[in-house]
């Protein structure tokens, strides 16, 4: 079979030594680090280790049974997000619990923060929230505005794996956290359940700048996952000819099988992913 045609002639991204301890080191400069520098110095170093061997995952085990590859690696992290979003499904399906309303307040302001008071879309998740009470519903809110509040949340942007296949978006998100680039602090893992256990979903954001704000737009690009996500990320393996390409191949049709009507899948197809 021919060879793909990778495309490739994006800069390098690739930190040296320095460069990293310099934008690690930006973290402490806070005078109350100064009499620690000897620590940091250590953290520095293991930092870099993380980075420069590309650990992705910091914790992983076997996949074990159930799994395409058994053997696979696979992050702990992503595990502990299946299996909450799992226990969502059973909470959803479960007939004896009061149905849910997931309402979502999409804007970014915060009385906790700049500019010091609360928006006007919070005041309407607010009033909506005892209405949905009245009719026999649970209400969860999800405040998208601590991420720009909170200390350690964050949604990282999407990477459009779906756009090169179905197969490459795993459900849920395996793409964060990435310890190796220090991109942690993920919120979506806490997320999926909410949409998952919710029997309905209220949106309520400001029009910025023609425009949704950014955390929601943020979270509604990596909620694609969640419509027809491969959910085993070790039916992706790499090819001893080439391991800087991750394969997808399922000669039955892996899209065909798991989403059936998405397109044609009489014909059998190579997808092919550079790292």
């Amino acid at each position: 079979m021919t060879e793909p045609d990778v495309r490739k002639g994006m800069p390098t991204v690739k930190l040296d030594r320095a460069e990293f301890e310099r934008r690690y080191r930006s973290r402490f400069i806070d005078p109350a680090f100064k009499p620690l520098e000897k620590e940091i110095d250590a953290i520095i170093a293991a930092a870099w280790d993380a980075y420069s061997h590309g650990r992705k995952a910091a914790l992983t085990r076997k996949a074990g049974p159930g799994f395409a590859d058994p053997d696979y690696d696979i992050a702990v992290d992503w595990l502990k997000a299946r299996d909450a979003i799992e226990q969502a499904q059973q909470r959803h399906d479960d007939r004896k619990q009061r149905p849910r309303i997931l309402i979502i307040n999409g804007s970014s302001r915060s009385e906790q923060t700049c500019p010091g008071e609360m928006s006007k879309t919070w005041r309407l998740v607010k009033l909506a929230e005892p209405v949905f009470g009245e009719f026999g519903f649970d209400v969860d809110i999800l405040d998208l505005s601590r991420t720009t509040s909170e200390f350690g949340k964050q949604i990282h942007p999407c990477k459009s794996c779906v756009s090169t296949s179905m197969a490459l978006c795993h459900w849920p998100c395996s793409c964060y956290p990435n310890y190796s680039l220090g991109q942690t602090d993920d919120w979506m893992n806490d997320i999926y359940p909410l949409w998952v256990a919710a029997h309905g979903i209220m949106i309520i954001a400001p029009v910025n700048w023609y425009h949704a704000p950014g955390a929601l737009k943020a979270m509604m690009d990596r909620m694609v996952c969640a419509d027809g996500g491969n959910p085993d990320p070790t039916s992706c393996a790499c090819r001893k000819s080439n391991p800087d390409i991750l394969v997808v191949q399922p000669a039955e049709n892996w899209a065909a099988k798991n989403l059936p009507g998405s397109f044609d899948g009489t014909r059998e197809r190579r997808i092919l992913l550079q790292r």
